[in-house]
């Protein structure tokens, strides 16, 4: 993963020295002796760095006495959705996925005891490679022909994903094959509403009814689904870990990963990927706008072009990927309003106004349709 070498000595008993800070969401001794105890080939004492936080899963990264790193994900601290973080699944996904051709790190052990960490948790194999988070760290990694490579290599791998037999990889029963985007918009404007009926009882409530009436909108207009496959979900270039040849080494963060419509998938990468003319009047270059990545419209064609899939229904889809955005934000915004994230509760007004862009981004592609 794309961090600098997580150096350390530690003390005899494989706790960091009084003067490391050891990162929250990890109990250093219980985790150490499971990890010597399950994990072949490690010994204490270990360093614990975190590398990914915010809303979603923790990842960290280990390294050993010898030098050797893996990486541990777990829950977030707080605020965890009963139906959300669940550490088994992903160590199952990306376990069923490792002899595949899609790119996955080697899952190492699955800890489901959360007497030992607070929470189940689950190790696997440390990538090499960079995440391309930001244009400016991307130019440095990446030349123009590499980044061609990267965008063009990506696509190719959301094939691979959906290629996969999901019954011969036992993930057969990951979750219903059918009605993909009917349980997904179910599901998301359930969590939409109970978000405005928080707001509503702590007081910080607005309306926001642009998103319901987008929600109508894809109900309406929800066209057949053409096949069942993996869906990961949450696809996009800074989900995955690229490597000094511009290719793809891992592809991260199953966490919303289920069975179901592809073109969702493709969809979301289309939503979050920026085309070089959109960039005129922006302050900071988003990374895929960088010249050598392709564009969206390459991006669909040679997609359509290896799945053999029909992608003539892919603005649908994009406006789904922005209303179920809308959806997630608008749980953020309801935890920084009522001051469960620390700090100035003041900065949830931005959330709030990303509730309301992102649902005229899913409007401004549906009205395109009619």
């Amino acid at each position: 993963m794309a961090t600098g070498d997580a150096q350390g000595t530690g003390a005899d008993l494989g706790l960091h020295p009084v003067n490391e800070a050891v990162p929250e969401g990890i109990d250093v001794p219980r985790v150490t002796e499971w990890l010597e105890r399950e994990i072949d080939g490690v010994a204490r004492p270990f360093r614990f760095d975190l590398i990914a936080g915010g809303h979603s899963n923790l990842t960290f990264s280990v390294t050993d006495a010898a030098g050797r790193r893996i990486v541990l994900r777990r829950p977030p601290i707080s605020h965890v959705l009963s139906t959300a973080h669940d550490m088994g699944r992903e160590h199952r996904i990306i376990s069923a996925l490792r002899d595949t051709p899609v790119p996955v790190a080697e899952a190492l052990g699955f800890c489901e005891d959360a007497s030992v960490n607070g929470a189940p948790f689950y190790v696997m194999d440390f990538v090499e490679g960079h995440i391309l988070r930001d244009s400016r760290s991307t130019e440095l990694i990446l030349s123009e022909d590499l980044r061609r490579s990267a965008g063009n290599d990506l696509v190719d791998v959301l094939v691979a994903i959906h290629t996969v037999n999901v019954d011969d990889v036992g993930l057969g029963d990951l979750g219903r094959r059918e009605a993909y985007v009917a349980r997904q918009l179910k599901r998301w404007n359930s969590q939409f509403q109970q978000s405005q009926a928080q707001e509503s009882e702590g007081g910080f409530g607005r309306p926001a009814p642009l998103v319901s009436e987008v929600y109508d909108t894809l109900v309406e207009r929800m066209p057949p689904q053409q096949t069942s496959a993996i869906v990961h979900g949450d696809y996009r270039l800074d989900n995955t870990m690229i490597g000094d040849d511009g290719r793809v080494r891992a592809v991260l963060d199953w966490e919303l990963c289920t069975l179901g419509e592809p073109l969702a998938d493709l969809g979301t990468l289309h939503m979050y990927w920026s085309d070089r003319d959109e960039t005129a009047n922006l302050s900071v270059v988003p990374t895929t706008a960088l010249p050598g990545f392709p564009t969206r419209r390459d991006l669909v064609e040679r997609y359509g072009s290896a799945s053999g899939r029909d992608v003539s229904d892919l603005p649908y889809y994009v406006a789904f990927a922005h209303w179920r955005l809308a959806c997630i934000i608008e749980g953020v915004y309801v935890r920084y309003a009522a001051g469960a994230m620390g700090g100035d509760p003041s900065a949830a007004a931005g959330f709030a106004d990303m509730v309301i862009h992102q649902s005229e981004q899913a409007r401004q592609v549906l009205t395109a349709l009619s």
